[in-house]
């Protein structure tokens, strides 16, 4: 179903305030899932896998399914709509909890692999919903949009990871089984609320151009620096994550400390979205990037000085903290680089090269924690880090100069 039904947009702000309210709680309804599934992927994986070092293999698939549905997602929503698109994400997501129950039922592996590569065609689809509350809003709204769609994740750092805990048990023994039915009903949650959003299916130029080459938007310092921002924000987020409540069952932290450490995490990721489209309006994209890089760096920091829950809890707050500056700084930036009719291609090569980053991580994780230690899984993110800050000095002097 297209969005071709929807009225009309207007003008006034009452349509896009709708939108993003709507958007939110979507968003908010698909982080949780997400943010489940971080919680105990990992460990389920841990339980199924024949070898401990294939422990986060189903989450790297799941990373690697979006890398490879990210194009055919953006250009989807720009054939047939933003709600469209939408939709098919959230049945993905009810597939692939469900395919994914069912690897417990059956104590299989393979079936964990599958089931997560349809989950992320979930994430890749809900990792959309940031560009259409840019859709409808008015150039000096959109950070402000943009960043409140991405505090409906809010919700997520309380849902996600207690329901990751209070159904941990609720189908004895099957452990976790109970955690990916909650997954496919909050997706089937998001597709009826789906139905209230009201973004026009989007109508192609009458010159039929498509724009600029992708060579040459590409080439902008600009989108150079956005997209560097956000790929290295997510990346380093994703490495450290992904094996912490690894990491805290190897210092013998139990389950549900793990599980609210991850709560934490996502609040650090989400809360800060209330004020992050404020903070760029008032102080501008660079410095706000640069205050997430440096953010991450005592995260990595405060990891290295030691194990106790004291030490994971505040890091990986500030990890959090540091992934939402440089990921709505980012895709804020970003949308300053491409006229409306080059939206789709943008966006498109924008979050492939994001989720690119994403899957390396999450493949390179639990092989780098396992071969070496949690030491050097901090230590593995420093350097790119350290290029950000170079880059965001490169654009901010290119700026001066042309001033």
């Amino acid at each position: 179903m297209t969005d071709s039904l929807a009225q009309p947009q207007t003008s006034s702000r009452n349509p896009t305030l709708r939108n993003v309210a709507v958007l939110a709680v979507c968003m908010a309804l698909t982080i949780s899932s997400l943010s489940l599934l971080m919680t105990v992927s990992a460990v389920v994986g841990y339980m199924l896998a024949a070898d401990p070092k294939l422990a986060t293999l189903p989450l790297a698939l799941q990373f690697l399914a979006v890398l490879c549905s990210t194009v055919p997602a953006s250009f989807f929503m720009q054939r047939f709509g933003r709600r469209a698109g939408f939709t098919v994400g959230a049945v993905c997501g009810v597939l692939g909890s469900l395919i994914c129950a069912a690897a417990v039922w059956y104590g299989s592996f393979l079936l964990l692999c599958v089931g997560s590569a349809f989950l992320g065609v979930m994430a890749v689809h809900g990792g959309f919903y940031r560009f259409a509350a840019a859709d409808t809003a008015s150039p000096g709204f959109r950070p402000k949009a943009i960043s409140l769609v991405m505090a409906g994740g809010t919700a997520a750092a309380i849902l996600g990871p207690e329901l990751a805990k209070h159904t941990r048990d609720l189908f004895e023994p099957l452990l976790f089984f109970g955690g990916f039915l909650a997954v496919a009903v909050l997706n089937l949650i998001v597709i009826a609320l789906l139905r209230l959003v009201r973004i026009p299916t989007p109508v192609a130029s009458a010159d039929g151009r498509s724009g600029r080459s992708l060579l040459e938007i590409a080439s902008q310092p600009t989108f150079i620096v956005a997209v560097l921002a956000a790929m290295v924000g997510y990346g380093a987020m994703n490495l450290i994550m992904v094996p912490t409540p690894l990491a805290m069952l190897g210092c013998d932290h139990p389950f549900e400390v793990a599980a609210f450490v991850i709560q934490l995490h996502v609040l650090g990721m989400y809360a800060p979205s209330f004020f992050t489209g404020h903070l760029i309006q008032k102080f501008g994209h660079l410095p706000i990037l640069g205050l997430g890089v440096l953010l991450i760096l005592v995260c990595v920091g405060v990891n290295l000085s030691g194990v106790e829950v004291t030490h994971f809890s505040v890091a990986l707050v500030l990890l959090g903290l540091g992934w939402n500056f440089l990921y709505v700084g980012g895709t804020s930036l970003v949308t300053e680089t491409y006229r409306p009719e080059e939206k789709a291609k943008v966006q498109a090569l924008n979050d492939t090269l994001i989720w690119g980053t994403v899957a390396v991580t999450a493949f390179s994780s639990g092989a780098l924690y396992n071969g070496l230690g949690w030491e050097a899984v901090n230590l593995a993110v420093v350097v790119p880090l350290l290029l950000v800050l170079a880059a965001l000095t490169w654009l901010g002097s290119r700026r001066t100069l042309v001033a």
